[in-house]
């Protein structure tokens, strides 16, 4: 860099070199206050926190998965085939899992709570 700088130097009047250096210099400031602020937050995230509540897998599965299938209920209105293409899943298998977790079925009539992006070759 140095070099560049020098080679610079000869081909630009004197003032242009002192601007240059000012503008590399505030570049390089710049460069470090970014460089101190990651490693402040990388430093940060290492910070272990003790675990105020149990989390159990299962539950925030079963919680996801019932969130996912009222949300293509609703935006199927109810129509258990067309909402088992949304989620990308077989007919038998959103019936199971409406039964497992015990979903009414009654009264979705479209409001949509969760946008899902439906699957591309459904």
């Amino acid at each position: 860099m140095n070099t560049q700088l020098i080679w610079r130097s000869q081909e630009l009047p004197v003032d242009s070199v002192a601007s240059h250096q000012i503008v590399l210099e505030n570049r390089l400031s710049s460069l470090r206050d970014v460089a101190l602020t990651l490693l402040r937050e990388v430093e940060a995230l290492r910070v272990v926190e003790p675990v105020k509540h149990r989390v159990r897998l299962h539950d925030e599965v079963q919680r996801f998965e019932i969130a996912l299938i009222n949300s293509a209920l609703n935006r199927s209105h109810g129509n258990q085939t067309k909402a088992a293409q949304i989620l990308g899943i077989k007919l038998t298998t959103l019936n199971s899992k409406i039964k497992r977790y015990k979903i009414e079925i009654d009264g979705f009539n479209g409001h949509v709570d969760m946008p899902l992006r439906e699957n591309a070759a459904a």
